[in-house]
């Protein structure tokens, strides 16, 4: 059976020979971690079995997988659990969801709790008299393994000692962070160990790991607290809600999904939970740790106790099951590129996967460093995420699954574009004659960003026509856009008029883009488009950009010293591109708010800075993230990115991120699309003509 696919079961043999595959797999996930089927495989072929079971009940199996804790396939542990410990039930639809709701009863009601279900190992921590005294996996549900030997390793979370004498028994999650995952992998390669698969494969090794001579930080997050029996200590207080239970244990000092980006929700309905996995789905790519899905529960203890449980899994929470954001897949070539600014980056080709909804069959690998760090060879399986702004990224190789003719990466020794020499005095290795500035070998990446919605938003212009344009030697930078005739412009497109009509009509109306635009589409490093927002309306013009130095940038918010002098030192070489824009009659004036000046004095949002996060609607509906941040500074608003104390105002649109409940922490206001839209108002009129007029 492939890694990525699970055939359909024919007759009992293929049957039990899956049946023998899913205790062997869940064995090793809940063992060592290094298991042989990824998520989605595994959970695909749990169904099939499931199916075949009930159209042939004659055929089942005594060690059938249904309906058991980690699929029967663990032997008892040491230690008995206080309370056995079940896994969660999946749905994976609205109406599975609203199914699972309309089983509880409602006249015990006290709302659901919403939390990230992590993707990382289930932990038993027991506190007696306020320490720490032992740690013990989930096993088969009723005995866990004992990995007290745990506790003096860096599990942040998870305190060896309280403040307080508690006595109590947190249950959570141990994860590591992608930053801790990659911190991980070099500490075993310096200590000559195989990398780690996955972050959930590392949290299983680590924990039952010993005499190891290093140690690797992890993070724990608690969902849910047992009491045992006292002797001495201190229990936690009778409370009536789920929510009130992990606020007694956060504040014990033992860290809860109440810390995660998206905390603990309590919401009255089986909708509003609904709308928080949707919101939850929605920023899963950004979260700094896995997540597998959404876990909803019954906060009412009273409820929950009614639901009770079966041979599995409580019947009072449910794991809302999200598409698969990490697979496994064959590494199959690497290809070597040089980015916009000369940095050599390696791609890898996959055999094609879904992930995350799509199928994907290439991924990015960072950096050479990072292959040889991994040991990464062709043919390898390899673990692939989605990463920072739903890009596919190799994690790491399962080595336990490389076949003997894997191969090494073989790594370059000169530039990919144009032969000479590579600097590999960082990690990221970049083309010498680019990063000097005496070659262009990053031309069809800058020119491929120059293009995009947030710069000169030139529909059209992708890969195969800028590769038109560059091997005709007709564009050298982006100030040659703006001077490409009809003729040039349909050869680069492969002889399409058409296209080459519609080009002419993009390029023409790029050049009354706002001036922040222009300036971002010179993918000045350390500059994007907040920054040259800023630059656009401290400085007004393009001229007094390329006339500012160290200390006038400076004064610029969000840019720092060491940022300054990297923008200063790269001005003088726009200075040619600049002037083929001015000649060509570009834009190279204006702030960000549409005029010379700085943000509207005296409107209603003065003083304030203001966050928008979600789609917006109703009223404000085709806003777009740039007609909102024009509409914040025409109200005399600061708008900015990130949620902080700082922030007098986040603006909640449709599918709204984590920004919510950042907010909600702080306690920043909020207001709903139309409440904004009414404060705003006078200003709505002169933001959508603006709007218009860049469009067009």
């Amino acid at each position: 059976m492939s890694l990525t696919t699970a055939a359909p079961m024919q007759n009992r043999d293929d049957y039990l020979d899956a049946v023998t595959l899913i205790r062997t797999a869940s064995a090793a996930y809940h063992t060592d971690g290094e298991t042989p089927l990824d998520d989605a495989t595994y959970d695909r072929l749990r169904q099939e079995v499931a199916a075949y079971e009930r159209a042939h009940p004659g055929h089942v199996s005594a060690v059938s997988p249904t309906g058991k804790v980690a699929e029967g396939a663990l032997a008892p542990g040491a230690v008995p659990h206080t309370v056995p410990m079940g896994s969660l039930h999946n749905v994976t639809t609205p109406n599975e969801l609203s199914g699972w709701y309309a089983k509880l009863d409602p006249s015990r009601s006290r709302g659901l709790t919403v939390e990230n279900k992590l993707d990382g190992v289930a932990l038993v921590a027991r506190y007696v008299n306020g320490r720490l005294v032992a740690l013990l996996l989930r096993g088969n549900g009723r005995h866990g393994d004992d990995v007290s030997h745990a506790i003096s390793n860096d599990i942040h979370g998870l305190p060896e000692q309280l403040a307080e004498p508690f006595t109590f028994e947190a249950r959570g999650e141990v994860v590591f962070t992608f930053k801790q995952f990659e911190r991980a992998n070099t500490i075993r390669a310096q200590h000559g160990a195989k990398p780690f698969s996955s972050p959930r494969a590392a949290a299983a090794g680590t924990l039952r790991a010993t005499n190891r001579l290093y140690r690797l930080e992890m993070t724990f997050f608690a969902y849910h607290a047992v009491a045992l029996p006292l002797g001495t200590g201190k229990p936690l207080a009778d409370v009536e809600t789920q929510a009130e239970l992990m606020e007694q244990v956060a504040a014990a000092g033992v860290q809860t999904t109440a810390a995660t980006v998206h905390g603990l929700r309590v919401v009255a309905t089986v909708a509003e939970a609904q709308r928080c996995v949707e919101q939850i789905e929605a920023e899963r790519a950004s979260l700094p740790y896995g997540i597998d899905g959404v876990v909803i529960k019954a906060n009412s203890l009273v409820q929950q106790a009614a639901a009770g449980s079966d041979a599995r899994a409580p019947l009072w929470a449910v794991a809302y099951k999200l598409a698969p954001a990490e697979r496994v897949t064959k590494l199959l070539d690497v290809k070597w590129s040089i980015g916009r600014t000369g940095v050599l980056a390696p791609r890898a080709v996959l055999a094609e996967v879904e992930l995350g909804g799509s199928m994907v069959s290439s991924a990015t690998l960072h950096n050479p460093s990072d292959i040889g760090r991994l040991d990464l060879r062709l043919g390898d399986s390899v673990t692939v995420i989605l990463a920072q702004d739903i890009i596919p990224r190799v994690l790491a190789p399962v080595v336990h699954l490389r076949p003997k003719a894997a191969e090494p990466i073989e790594m370059p020794t000169t530039c990919p574009v144009c032969g000479g020499g590579l600097d590999k005095s960082q990690e990221r290795w970049r083309c010498a004659a680019t990063a000097a500035g005496t070659t262009s070998c990053g031309l069809p990446a800058a020119l491929l960003y120059a293009a995009g919605r947030d710069q000169l938003d030139i529909d059209g212009l992708g890969p195969s026509v800028i590769s038109g344009l560059i091997g005709h030697g007709y564009v050298a930078d982006i100030g040659d856009l703006f001077a490409l005739n009809h003729d040039q412009l349909a050869q680069a497109a492969g002889g399409s008029t058409v296209l080459a009509d519609k080009l002419a009509g993009q390029i023409e109306a790029a050049k009354a883009r706002p001036l922040h635009q222009v300036l971002t589409s010179l993918g000045l490093i350390g500059t994007g488009r907040e920054i040259s927002e800023r630059l656009a309306d401290r400085f007004g013009s393009m001229s007094a950009v390329l006339a500012a130095d160290t200390t006038a940038l400076r004064a610029v918010d969000g840019i720092g010293a060491k940022k300054a002098a990297l923008i200063a030192a790269q001005l003088p070489r726009t200075a040619k591109v600049v002037a083929k824009l001015a000649a060509a009659g570009v834009n190279l004036t204006g702030s960000a708010s549409g005029s010379a000046g700085d943000t509207t004095t005296g409107g209603p949002l003065t003083g304030k800075s203001v966050v928008v996060t979600g789609t917006m609607s109703g009223s404000l509906a085709g806003f777009d993230r740039a007609g909102m941040r024009h509409l914040i500074k025409l109200a005399g608003g600061s708008p900015t990115e990130s949620v902080s104390k700082k922030t007098g105002l986040l603006v909640v649109g449709q599918r709204a991120g984590s920004k919510v409940a950042k907010a909600e922490k702080l306690g920043v206001e909020q207001a709903d699309e139309e409440t904004f839209a009414a404060l705003v108002r006078d200003y709505l009129e002169a933001a959508l003509d603006a709007m218009a007029e860049n469009r067009t």
